[in-house]
């Protein structure tokens, strides 16, 4: 114990030390990534008055509402307000949520900034992130006993987070997709297997055509190709028969118009689909239609898309129909999707944020206004000739070094104005 103590002193003695360019980076990113996760949320109303809010920050009390107990969400306001001391999980943004701080599940709070509210929020939609669980393994985040580095994905569909080596297929890099829908999601949502084939960043398809990627053979998968004039949904084949068995089960929607029988390239699917998307009473047939008479393949894998992959989506009365049934009609809204919700947060927050220079300078007079530009642009560039010379140097500048440098600058500025001189006519 005294040798381990003894070659670690030394170490321990050494201060941490950054560059300031690190430093302010570091500043503007986290800055940046808290105007984007608030997306412009009101850190003093309670959001309840707005009713559903199309997407929000929200928030879990496990004080208030333990697990066993009934889950709810709060918004930001409340989490200050009537939260401010107790243990909360953040959800970063849910959809469609009405705040329930103080309602019928909190049974020894009432909200201090909106008293009067329902006892219950019918329209809103829990899941295990309420009570600090997440993906399908149902661990907490961070979690203790997970030593394996992993990213935290959410789903935009049920809007749950995984762990990416829980997806069934590993994520692309972080910025080569904009949205992930996860396994369970696709398999309800299976028509989205037909758009996976031609959109996704991960290709799913059964041709060889240089479109397929991450295919590693159909022992596990579904190859589906529908007959000429089905219109069928990409949930079929549950199984492939054996020889001699019974034909698969085929589940048929209703036929509304004949589909393409022949291959499309990708270059004529996407102008197809960009057509539909401008003007789509001028396209009489259904894109999904036309993309189930393709062949692709389903997997039990979750999916990752690109942006802006949502305007691909058919359109047409049946689809949207669809759509409802399956609960998931905010996929034809493009200001659904959380980057479209960040970059609200980034906008309001630039416009709220305000110069102090400028502010300082509309309340002096003209006089006091060239001095304080005279005084700013001397400290600008004695900072910048004095960080030059650690940059030339290869040196790091630590705290210290910027104190010396404010305690001169003060010293030379106190010695400018002893010497000034100062004349009456």
């Amino acid at each position: 114990m005294a040798g381990a103590e003894g070659s670690a002193g030394p170490q321990s003695e050494v201060e941490p030390v950054v560059s300031l360019v690190d430093v302010l980076e570091e500043d503007e990113e986290l800055e940046n990534e808290a105007c984007a996760v608030l997306g412009g949320s009101d850190s003093e109303k309670c959001s309840y008055s707005q009713g559903s809010v199309k997407r929000q920050a929200l928030y879990a009390c496990s004080t208030c509402t333990p697990e066993g107990e009934e889950p709810a969400g709060i918004c930001l306001a409340c989490s200050y307000e009537c939260h401010g001391s107790h243990k909360l999980f953040e959800l970063y943004t849910k959809r469609n949520f009405r705040c329930d701080c103080g309602n019928s599940k909190f049974k020894n709070l009432e909200c201090k900034l909106f008293p009067d509210k329902a006892k219950i929020n019918s329209g809103n939609k829990y899941n295990d992130n309420f009570f600090g669980l997440y993906c399908i393994c149902k661990r907490p985040y961070p979690d203790p006993d997970d030593e394996i580095p992993d990213e935290m994905i959410q789903c935009v569909v049920c809007e749950d987070w995984f762990h990416g080596r829980h997806l069934g297929a590993i994520p692309p890099e972080s910025g080569d997709f904009q949205e992930m829908v996860c396994q369970a999601c696709m398999k309800r949502c299976s028509f989205l297997w037909a758009y996976a084939a031609r959109l996704a960043v991960t290709k799913v398809s059964a041709e060889d055509d240089g479109l397929v990627l991450n295919v590693d053979g159909i022992g596990d998968q579904e190859v589906i190709k529908p007959e000429n004039g089905d219109h069928q949904d990409s949930t079929l084949n549950e199984e492939v028969p054996e020889p001699g068995q019974d034909a698969v089960k085929e589940v048929k929607a209703e036929q509304t118009n004949e589909p393409c029988t022949s291959s499309s390239s990708e270059s004529d699917l996407q102008t197809a689909f960009k057509n539909q998307h401008l003007n789509p009473e001028s396209q009489p047939g259904c894109r999904l239609q036309e993309l189930n008479a393709q062949r692709f393949l389903k997997k039990d894998t979750a999916t990752y898309w690109p942006v802006n992959w949502r305007s691909k989506l058919c359109t047409c009365k049946d689809c949207m129909k669809m759509y409802g049934e399956l609960d998931v009609l905010f996929l034809t809204d493009e200001y659904d999707t959380v980057l479209a919700y960040e970059n609200k947060g980034k906008v309001d927050q630039a416009a709220d944020r305000r110069d102090p220079l400028m502010d300082t300078l509309n309340s002096m007079d003209r006089v006091q206004q060239v001095e304080l530009i005279c005084e700013y642009n001397d400290l600008k560039t004695e900072l910048k000739d004095y960080l030059k010379r650690f940059a030339d140097e290869g040196t790091v500048v630590k705290r210290e070094d910027i104190q010396q440098f404010f305690e001169e600058f003060q010293s030379k500025k106190r010695r400018r104005v002893d010497g000034m001189q100062y004349y009456c006519s």
